[in-house]
């Protein structure tokens, strides 16, 4: 199918033209239309996170299925002084430049990135008799739509609790992962390195352990297990 697709502001900018075509497989999302724009025109890639999409003069979202003849808009937040958040659960290799890229402004003069990764070797303190153990691989799984959304209320919390934050990235890999890979990102941008962006970054990883509905199962040499947490929500938890 054919999409006719528009570019306006920054986006126009980095695309170099007001309008383009793409051709994209029937049943294409919105979140294909993403990872296609990102090949076909490189330099929408920092920008294409935080993009916000239109269908038919109509808000869009990654999991809205695009049909042949729609005209689709790509813009940035709309002026108001909304500062960058992304929140997103994916599939995809985590850019680390790119996310951080997206929630950097003009006036950013320092960000704080936390990103987890599947360790080959897992040796516990509280366990010395067990010895270290070895992970050939992690499997996550989300329910991706509350997963979403409950990163949207870290975010919102840590706007709450340190103001001075200007963007913030909260980002979950899913599937197969091999150690060495990054799984999980949190990243806060601020004018200035003492304003939070540490303390942000932090609360941000803990708080996702504990309401954001992710899951792992670890695989090696002994078997494969799910590994589940501690943590028990309760109603202070709700957004």
């Amino acid at each position: 199918m054919q999409v006719k697709i528009l570019f306006f502001a920054t986006l126009k900018d980095r695309a170099g033209r007001a309008q383009t075509e793409l051709s994209l497989p029937d049943g294409a999302t919105v979140a294909a239309l993403r990872d296609a724009l990102a090949t076909a025109l490189p330099g929408l890639t920092p920008a294409l996170p935080t993009a916000l999409v239109s269908v038919n003069h109509e808000y869009a979202f990654n999991e809205d299925v695009l049909k042949d003849g729609d005209e689709v808009a790509l813009f940035p937040p709309v002026s108001g002084g909304t500062f960058p958040t992304i929140f997103k659960i994916t599939n995809d290799t985590l850019d680390l430049d790119a996310l951080v890229a997206a929630i950097t402004l003009p006036s950013t003069g320092a960000a704080c990135v936390f990103t987890g990764m599947v360790r080959g070797v897992t040796t516990r303190p509280d366990r010395d008799a067990i010895g270290p153990h070895e992970t050939t691989r992690l499997e996550y799984e989300a329910y991706v739509p509350m997963a979403e959304a409950k990163m949207k209320q870290v975010a919102d919390e840590i706007r709450e609790r340190w103001p001075t934050i200007e963007g913030i990235a909260v980002v979950q890999r899913i599937g197969p992962l091999d150690p060495g890979t990054p799984t999980v990102l949190i990243a806060c941008s601020a004018a200035h390195r003492d304003t939070g962006v540490f303390e942000a970054a932090r609360y941000g990883i803990d708080r996702l352990k504990e309401i954001v509905p992710v899951w792992k199962k670890e695989i090696g040499p002994a078997g494969q297990v799910w590994i589940e947490g501690h943590y028990t929500p309760n109603e202070s938890d709700r957004q």
